[in-house]
Order: C-alpha cells, then sequence, then structure tokens
C-alpha cells in the first residue's frame, strides 16, 4: 500500500498544476477562519460574524464541513487530471510493463482518493477545534466533541466524489471533458429532481425518496445547510412570520449508506473499464 501511494504522489507533485491546486486548495479551506474577522456595519448596526454563533461547539463541526466541502471541485480537477495524465504521458502503460496489475492500479488511485479525502477531514477537524477553542461560549468537553459525525460524512462525501471523478477520469480520458461531463451530470440530476418535484409529486416531498438515490445528490444529502440553525435567522424567520423551522440536519445511517453503495460501484465500474480497455 505504501509503495503504492509513493507512485501516486510522486506523480501528483511532479506534475506543476496539480501541485499548484493542492496546495492552493489546503490554503484556501484556511480562509474559513478569515470569517470571523467579517464585520457589518450600516449606520449604528455593527454585526460581527464571529458573535453569531457559527464557530460554537457543536454547531462549527456542521458549519465548517458544509463550506469546506464547496471546495472540493479544487481537488476534483487534481482527481481527473491525475487520470487524464496517465492516458496523455503512458504512464499506464508503463506501469503495467513494469509489472504493476490493473487492480493494483485502481488501488493506487482509489488509496490516493482516500488519502485525499483524510487529510482534508484532519486539516478541518483540526481548524473547527482551534476556531471553536478561540470563539465558542460552550467550552465542555461533552459539548466539544458531540456531532463529530459531521466530520465522518464530510470525508465520506470527499471520497464519493472524488471516485466519481476518477470513474470520469477513466472513462473519459481527457480531464476537459471529464469535469465537463461532471457539470452536466449535475444539470441532469437537477432536471430530474425538479420534473420529481414540481410534476410527478405535486406539494409532497416524496420525491426525496427517489432522488436521494441519485449519486451527487446522496453526497449532498449527507451535509444538509447549515444557516438555517443560527438563532439570528430564526429570529429573523419569526419576525416576518415565518413558519417554525422544523428541518432535519443530522447524518442519517441510510444516506451513508447510500453513499458507500456508490463508492464501491464508482470504483468497481472503474476498475472493469480498464480491465477490458486495449491500452
Amino acid at each position: 500500500m505504501t509503495r503504492l501511494l509513493q507512485i501516486e504522489f510522486q506523480k501528483i507533485w511532479k506534475n506543476r498544476a496539480s501541485r499548484i491546486l493542492t496546495i492552493a486548495y489546503f490554503v484556501i479551506l484556511s480562509f474559513i477562519a478569515l470569517i470571523a474577522s467579517i464585520k457589518f456595519k450600516i449606520g449604528t448596526f455593527e454585526l460581527h460574524i464571529a458573535d453569531q454563533g457559527i464557530f460554537n461547539f457543536p454547531y462549527i463541526w456542521h458549519f465548517n464541513t458544509y463550506i469546506a466541502a464547496i471546495l472540493k471541485f479544487f481537488l476534483a480537477i487534481v482527481i481527473v487530471s491525475m487520470m487524464a495524465n496517465e492516458y496523455s504521458y503512458g504512464t499506464l502503460k508503463q506501469n503495467l510493463i513494469d509489472g504493476l496489475s490493473k487492480k493494483e492500479f485502481i488501488q493506487s488511485k482509489f488509496l490516493t482518493v482516500v488519502v485525499f479525502a483524510l487529510g482534508s477531514t484532519l486539516f478541518i477537524f483540526i481548524m473547527s477545534l482551534l476556531l471553536g477553542l478561540s470563539f465558542s461560549s460552550y467550552n465542555e468537553i461533552g459539548i466539544i466533541f458531540s456531532d463529530l459525525d459531521y466530520l465522518f460524512a464530510y470525508f465520506l462525501k470527499l471520497t464519493a466524489f472524488f471516485s466519481f471523478c476518477l470513474f470520469l477520469g477513466i472513462l473519459v480520458k481527457r480531464s476537459a471533458f471529464a469535469i465537463g461531463f461532471l457539470f452536466i451530470w449535475n444539470i441532469i440530476e437537477g432536471i430530474i429532481i425538479g420534473l420529481l418535484r414540481w410534476k410527478v409529486f405535486k406539494d409532497s416531498d416524496d420525491y426525496q425518496k427517489i432522488t436521494q438515490f441519485l449519486p451527487l445528490e446522496s453526497m449532498s444529502n449527507l451535509i444538509k445547510e447549515p444557516f438555517s440553525r443560527l438563532s439570528v435567522i430564526k429570529n429573523i424567520e419569526e419576525t416576518i412570520g415565518g413558519a417554525a423551522n422544523v428541518k432535519d440536519y443530522g447524518v442519517h445511517w441510510y444516506s451513508l449508506l447510500i453513499v458507500l453503495c456508490w463508492i464501491v460501484i464508482f470504483v468497481l465500474m472503474s476498475y472493469k473499464i480498464l480491465k477490458k480497455r486495449d491500452l
């Protein structure tokens, strides 16, 4: 396993674009901490973002993982390019000639995906812990380490998304086309969800029983938007006469299971394509 990872990260680090994107990804992740310094001042009214509870434990685990997940496209480009370069530079064929089996090749790519997801998760954990200890109003151990299931959901979400990108990279061979296909698939899912919601299941949430199985939608369901949980948002809703917020923000076992299944499907499909393809 170590040997396979060494081979992959050597390829990534020697590629200038991949190296820059990887470094940029973690640098931009750290910018979440800058949210603490944002202030809005309108006349005598001043709003300090950090004072609105976004860095309170355990809410911070939900907020930071949701925001960080938006930035996953930086590493998605690295994953897709990593696979496309194998075809462009002929390193895939050379690796196979040197004795690496196709199964080991897919294992090396998937291990890289897992390491990227794990590294990002550890980064978010450490940064969130430091921000929470600095700004949170609640510092009891039991509160600090509650809701850590959002971190596991974040890790699984990244692993699934990067596995999808790996599959597209193998399927399409060209990074630009693979990224384009990713956006097209996102639009397709949006159309499917829209049709089911507005045309088939009118005035009902039953459409979610079907859409939860779509790959990108299933990943999205792991960590739902956290903004409406904030007390300031709830107060605004009450002020304008909105209905009470009864949204379910939890991480559920069935959502995790669906995403796990997609990870297995993407990896197996990647292997099947590579196994049948004449290199």
